[in-house]
This record gives C-alpha cells, structure tokens and sequence, in this order.
C-alpha cells in the first residue's frame, strides 16, 4: 500500500523562482510531515443502525468498502483521509444526518440497504459521490479519486540563514480574483514544515517574517498525487537597538524607539532598553527618545545579515561605515525655535550644518503637537 506516490520538491525563492524535483515515498513525506488539514473531527461510527430495531439483524448489514487515490494513476492512499457517509433525507435543520466517520486510508463501513452520500476529504480536497447498497449482495470495493496533492512551506532569511519556525506564518489564497479584487482565503496561519492537502491548482501564497514588514508572495502549483515543498527566500534580518553612551556599553533603559523608513515613514515602535524587529532589506532611520533629548541613527539591513544597532549619546557621532551619516541628538525645543523662522527667508549660511527639527523627525500624519510615543 503507497499514499503519495510521488513528491516533488518546488524550492521557491521569491526574487528569482525555481523548480528542483525529487521524488519520495508517501509513507516517508507524512512521517516528516505534520498534517494540518482543517477538517472537524467526527465520531466515529461503523454503523447506522435504525431507531425500532427491526432491521438491526446483522443479516441486513452490508460491508462497503472504500479507497480514495490522489490521482488516477497513484496507489490508494493510506494517510491524511477522512470520510463521511451522510444520509441523502435532510433532517428537521436542513442538513443531511451523519450516518458513518473514519479517519486514517482506506475506509470499511456496515451499512444498512439504501442510498447515501460519501464524501472523502484530503486537508482541502475533496469529492462528495452518491452511493446505493443493495439489499441482495455487498457492493463492490468504491474508489475515490481527489485529484489532489500537498504542499509543505518553509522560509529562510537571505540565502541559507535559518528562520525560527514561531517566527514565520503562511497564508495560502486561490490565484483568481474575486470581482473586488481580493483573493478567496484558502487557509491562513499555516506552520512551517506543516502538510497541506489541496486540490490540484496554482495558489498565491502570502509568507510573513516577524510582525513589521517582511512579506514575500508567490504563486505556487500543486499536482494531483505529489507533494510541492516550497522554500521562501526571505529578503530580510533581525534587527537589535540599543541606546548607549559609548560604542558596546549597556542599553539604556526606557527609551522609546521610532523606525522610519528613508521616506520617513513609520514601520516600528517599541519602549524597551533593547528592542527586537525584523525588518526588510533597506535603509532605514532609528528614533531613539530618552528623558528629555532625542537620538537618531541611520543604518541599513541586508538580507540575512542579523546585527545590532547602536545609537550613541553624544551629539556628534563617528560616520556610519554603511552611509556615512552621524547620528544626532536633538533637543525637544527644536520646533518652537523652527516656529519663530520665517518661512519665505532662506537660513543664515554658517559653517556648521542645522541639526533637523523634531518637526522633521516626527511622522507627517500626526498633528504638531503629536509626540513620537
């Protein structure tokens, strides 16, 4: 007995895409696997059995027998299935009566003379069929086929650098457009190196880095009787600040932390002695704020390239060796000095360079009395 007869193993890195296949085992795919198919779980019942008794002799029982493959061509699958036999008269609420539920592979139910709807699901595929026992003799063994596949997510940051599994999520979408221009959400908060059942199709998976903005999108196949790992190449690090008062001194405790992009836009905040972010790669500016004074710092982030970030307490700072720019201190009466200029009169030319206003720095949404907090 096989379940997945093939696997084939889709690396995926989202500047530049690629295929490497491989095949593997269906037994050796679900051992390295966790599953996640979203089903409910159901009571088990091997039985419907009806309320007066009369036909309960185990005479009037049939044995159904069930299998369901992935695709025409693969074997029966023995991992991942759930199946559900419904009884074709609706009930008072509309909905049809649950007569029998397994879980596991190939499925074996008694069942009384009659009709039936058998559904037989794999994570989010599945294939609903009428079935009719008869009252003379069993019926032949039923097959199922799902037409479906799995698809198994996992990430690293920059070329090889391994990302914590808690620190990454995936949500998987349908690739067409709804007529508003969303995507229909297949399942979201998906774990890494989690097995996903899909029917056979293209999906555009969203992968989120951390909690600011490191988002990566891809379109991703998925073929009938194979299992599509994909590896996302994230380009983005993690990020640690610190205020200090010499270069590898202890952080200094409550500060409060700005991120901006370098159009001045927020990404992050905090309020911690040493904050953590994962941030994409780009140039970015740390707003550090503690007591009375304000800091700032330019730096940049590199794909994979985890570093700390230190911002010095000195009004005059050694140039960054990535942009050569000093980081700052600048006083909190900054923007009433700004108020008194006259906007219309270029500034006096002086030797030394104007240190930006706190106006400058806080982001452009707010109003003018907004603090950085």
């Amino acid at each position: 007995m096989s379940g997945i007869s093939s696997a084939r193993r889709l690396s995926v890195v989202f500047a530049v895409l690629g295929c490497l296949g491989t095949t593997a085992s269906a037994q050796e795919a679900f051992k390295e696997f966790k599953q996640l198919d979203g089903s409910v779980k159901m009571p088990k019942l091997n039985a419907f059995v009806a309320p007066d008794g009369e036909n309960s002799a185990s005479r009037n029982l049939r044995d159904v027998s069930l299998e369901a493959k992935l695709s025409p061509q693969s074997g029966p699958q023995q991992q991942g299935l759930s199946w559900y036999v419904f009884s074709p008269i609706a009930g008072a609420d509309g909905k049809l009566p649950l007569v029998a539920s397994s879980k596991g592979g190939s499925a074996s139910f008694h069942l009384l003379p009659g009709d039936y709807f058998v559904n037989v699901s794999f994570g989010r595929a599945g294939v609903t069929k009428k079935l009719s026992v008869s009252a003379t003799a069993d019926p032949q063994k039923q097959t199922m086929v799902l037409d479906a596949g799995g698809m198994v997510l996992n990430a690293v940051s920059g070329p090889d650098v391994r990302i914590p599994p808690d620190e990454l999520s995936f949500s998987i979408y349908s690739s067409e457009t709804k007529e508003d221009g969303e995507r229909g959400l297949v399942m979201e908060d998906v774990k890494p190196n989690t097995l996903v059942g899909l029917s056979a199709g293209t999906y555009h998976v969203v992968s989120e880095y951390g909690e600011v903005n490191a988002v990566i999108r891809a379109d991703i196949q998925v073929e009938a009787g194979k299992v599509t790992e994909a590896t996302i190449q994230h380009r983005a690090a993690k990020i640690t600040f610190k205020l200090v008062s010499d270069a590898g001194s202890e952080a200094i405790a409550d500060t409060a932390w700005s991120i901006l992009t370098s159009a001045g836009d927020i990404v992050g905040e905090s309020v911690s002695a040493f904050p953590t972010m994962v941030l994409a790669e780009g140039r970015y500016t740390a707003v550090a704020r503690n007591k009375d004074k304000i800091y700032q710092r330019d730096f940049t982030v590199a794909a994979g390239m985890n570093t700390d970030v230190e911002v010095l307490m000195k009004q005059q700072q050694p140039l960054d060796v990535d942009n050569r720019q000093p980081a700052q201190q600048i006083p909190l009466q900054m923007p009433q000095m700004r108020q008194t200029q006259n906007p219309q009169t270029p500034p006096a030319t002086t030797n030394q360079q104007p240190l930006p206003t706190y106006e400058q720095l806080a982001p452009a949404s707010g109003g003018e009395g907004d603090s950085m907090d």
